[in-house]
């Protein structure tokens, strides 16, 4: 099979070196044409083209690009394909996207998917082997797609060992919301409050410990790809945002009267979470 990968970042370049491994041809598609011959260079793709090239060459097609140009490249890709190609997209957000191809004649090569996989770095020279391997890929609104195109799609996740779920477009975006949007905010903003209060760099290098390598390790995220997220699924992330400053208060006025109690109850209540994770 001949595969062709848009966007050639971590996720792009993680999923293409994945095909390579399975033995696929890969063919890779930039508009940061720097991009596109670094990943060249590395080896993970075999050739590079435009958009145009590659769609026509390639017998199953991956966008993998920010998801505002996802939501604006499906629709030309799936004017271009034919009855036997596959169209995926990997983006963390989904409504906007399968909306935008809802009546496409076309829809039904499309098969919308979220790899639950990732780290905070960018580019090709980001992209890592053996990224998926026991992540999630979601899968939203499966009903739309051709029943032959989910089998195969599905066969070639579970050969990257990943594991499948399914949601509605939707569902995925409000509980993203919830789950990764959150954290990488929520990660950006301590960056920002560090940087602001500790002026002195050197002493934010001697001082951080694993809580907050951990913490702020996100916010190393690109702009690029965190921007047109935030932008695409706004309400839920408000909606999310509202509930996370409510929590702050909470820690801030329990602290401001110096309430153990409250502080305690606070805590003991965010323990839960280790039942979860």
């Amino acid at each position: 099979m001949k595969v062709g990968v848009i966007g050639l970042g971590l996720i792009g370049g993680s999923f293409a070196m994945e095909m390579k491994r399975q033995r696929h041809e890969v063919i890779g598609s930039d508009k940061n044409s720097a991009h596109a011959l670094k990943a060249k260079e590395l080896k993970i793709v075999d050739d590079v083209m435009d958009n145009h090239q590659l769609i026509a060459a390639c017998d199953f097609i991956v966008l993998a690009t920010p998801v505002q140009a996802i939501a604006r490249l499906l629709p030309e890709v799936l004017d271009k394909i034919g009855e036997q190609q596959l169209v995926i997209d990997l983006g963390s957000t989904k409504a906007k996207i399968v909306n935008e191809v809802e009546k496409h004649p076309m829809r039904r090569r499309y098969l919308a998917c979220h790899p639950m996989a990732g780290t905070e770095f960018s580019g090709p020279e980001a992209a890592v082997a053996n990224l998926f391997r026991d992540a999630f890929m979601v899968i939203c609104n499966r009903e739309d797609t051709d029943a032959d195109a989910v089998e195969k799609l599905e066969s070639l996740f579970l050969a990257m060992g990943m594991k499948i779920t399914t949601y509605t477009a939707e569902a995925h975006d409000r509980h993203a919301a919830y789950i990764s949007h959150i954290s990488h905010i929520s990660s950006f903003a301590l960056a920002l409050t560090v940087l602001d209060k500790e002026k002195n760099e050197e002493d934010i290098f001697k001082l951080a410990a694993g809580g907050f390598t951990s913490t702020v390790r996100l916010a190393k995220s690109a702009a690029e790809t965190w921007t047109p997220i935030f932008s695409e699924n706004r309400e839920r992330v408000l909606d999310v945002l509202d509930a996370h400053m409510k929590h702050l208060a909470d820690f801030k006025k329990a602290i401001d009267e110096n309430d153990q109690t409250a502080l305690n109850n606070l805590i003991h209540s965010a323990n839960r979470i280790n039942k979860i994770v």
